[in-house]
């Protein structure tokens, strides 16, 4: 009980401990303040809190970053850039920072990964800089050979920034070095659709076409370049490139007419026309193949094409070529060989039974040439042969009108007046007969059997006198017929007696 009063202030055994816990935090932890409860206050220190440090020492990493870039050390700065992203990683500075120490260095593909994030922080921002890389990263490896991932980082390029003609053009030689000619086609095709039309452009695709032996289309596209710029070198060298080819063949075509070797010709007139797909001669001559070949059909088209350019060039419609004759001299053997087509093919298919479309064929002949004999003879024996004698008469008249006296011509006439009188005789028109088969005799003379069909037209008409000296002729030209029959009862025999 003593000691109780020895040390007034002694604690209990459990305070001591307690007491000792607490110096043992002071001792590890400094201060106790900081486990002060939300409630109690401290003093303000703001070079103590979080955020200003770590954005304190963001800065710090960012500064460092700049003067090693300022001192070229590149690969410094990137990993100083690299620490204040790893404090900040929203700062888009910093992506942009270190996408240009990236590029620096050379390595592309981080430097289009530094950027693409920033965009993603400020869309629409940084798009142009990141097609100057990715166009730089296709050049280098494009410089390397490495033509496919060289494409890849130009086509990138390109659709970040569309309206670059560069970016573009860059594809194109890198589809060009890859062989792949045919995407190189579609891919200047669709520039032309999509973009106001330009020389360049023609000149361009007319190059890949003719790479790619589709010469007719290089040729259009060379006349649309020199159409845009009459005075432009590249297109004008061109065309006289097409225009030499397309004579050259010609002129093989024409020396294998000459030996007889028409399939040949055919086949070196064809290409001379792939070359200059509008060059009327070459028309004219394969017009002039295809009919000695018996393709008649596609011997009028070629004619009629001749013509018409043949007109257009007249007209000064079209560029002719400097070895090209006179448009006026082409059109006129155009349509010369056009008339004798039509009739070659009226023929054809008049052997072959098929009046009526050898009457349209003569037709057309007829219209293009109006002061041709042969070709109303020809109409003419269609309508008889159809049985439109009419016609046929009109036309047998008009060759007659153009060449009277010609046999050919009174042959005909004579053969259709018998077939007339014939007809009339089989209705009981006797006297009409009568005056067709008088009309049969007067243009043929010596075919016994007109007479011997008018005799009996004029026994029809108890033209008796009229019917025996018909006998009689008939008997004279035909001495072994025993089927006329005289007026008077006499024979043939006691006749010609």
């Amino acid at each position: 009980m003593e000691d109780q009063y020895v040390f007034p202030t002694a604690v209990s055994e459990e305070d001591l401990k307690e007491a000792g816990r607490r110096s043992s935090l002071n001792q590890l932890f400094g201060s106790r303040k900081i486990f002060l409860t939300s409630g109690q206050k401290h003093p303000e220190r703001p070079d103590l809190q979080a955020d200003v440090i770590i954005q304190n020492k963001a800065l710090e990493h960012y500064s460092k970053g700049e003067q090693a870039m300022g001192r070229s050390q590149y690969d410094k700065a990137v990993t100083c850039f690299s620490k204040a992203m790893t404090l900040q990683p929203n700062q888009t500075q910093l992506h942009v920072s270190q996408a240009e120490a990236y590029l620096q260095l050379c390595d592309f593909q981080s430097a289009t990964v530094c950027y693409k994030q920033a965009c993603l922080l400020e869309p629409g921002s940084f798009h142009i800089r990141l097609a100057f890389i990715y166009h730089l990263q296709g050049q280098c490896l494009f410089d390397q050979g490495l033509f496919l991932e060289a494409l890849g980082s130009f086509t990138k390029a390109a659709e970040l920034k569309p309206d670059c003609k560069a970016y573009q053009m860059r594809s194109l030689v890198c589809l060009s070095a890859l062989g792949r000619y045919s995407d190189c086609l579609k891919l200047v095709t669709d520039w032309l659709v999509s973009h106001r039309p330009e020389g360049d452009l023609y000149i361009l695709r007319a190059r890949l076409y003719k790479h790619l032996n589709q010469v007719t289309l290089c040729y259009y596209d060379v006349k649309s370049a020199l159409a845009l710029n009459p005075a432009c070198p590249e297109a004008g060298a061109l065309m006289a490139q097409l225009e030499e080819s397309s004579e050259r063949a010609r002129e093989e075509a024409s020396s294998r007419v000459l030996a007889g070797q028409l399939s040949q010709a055919l086949s070196q007139i064809n290409t001379a026309l792939e070359h200059c797909p509008q060059d009327p001669r070459h028309y004219l001559l394969r017009g002039i193949l295809y009919r000695r070949l018996k393709d008649f059909t596609a011997s009028i088209e070629d004619l009629v094409l001749a013509v018409e350019l043949s007109e257009e060039q007249a007209g000064g419609q079209a560029r002719p070529t400097d070895s090209q004759e006179e448009p006026g001299a082409v059109q006129e053997e155009a349509q010369a060989q056009l008339v004798l087509t039509y009739n070659d093919f009226a023929v054809h298919c008049f052997s072959r039974g098929f009046y009526p479309e050898a009457t349209l064929l003569l037709n057309n002949a007829i219209q293009e040439e109006k002061e041709e004999r042969g070709l109303y003879l020809n109409r003419g024996d269609c309508f008889f042969k159809q049985g439109e004698w009419g016609f046929a008469l009109a036309d047998y008249q008009q060759a007659e009108e153009m060449s009277p006296g010609d046999p050919a011509v009174c042959l005909r006439l004579a053969v259709l007046h018998n077939t007339l009188g014939s007809h009339s005789y089989q209705e009981g028109r006797f006297q009409e007969a009568a005056d067709s088969l008088s009309l049969a005799i007067q243009y043929n003379p010596r075919d016994s059997l007109y007479y011997e069909n008018r005799a009996k037209a004029f026994h029809k008409t108890l033209n008796l006198e009229g019917a025996k000296q018909d006998a009689i002729s008939t008997l004279v030209l035909d001495p072994t017929n025993q089927e006329v029959m005289l007026p008077s009862g006499e024979s043939a025999s006691e006749v010609l007696a």
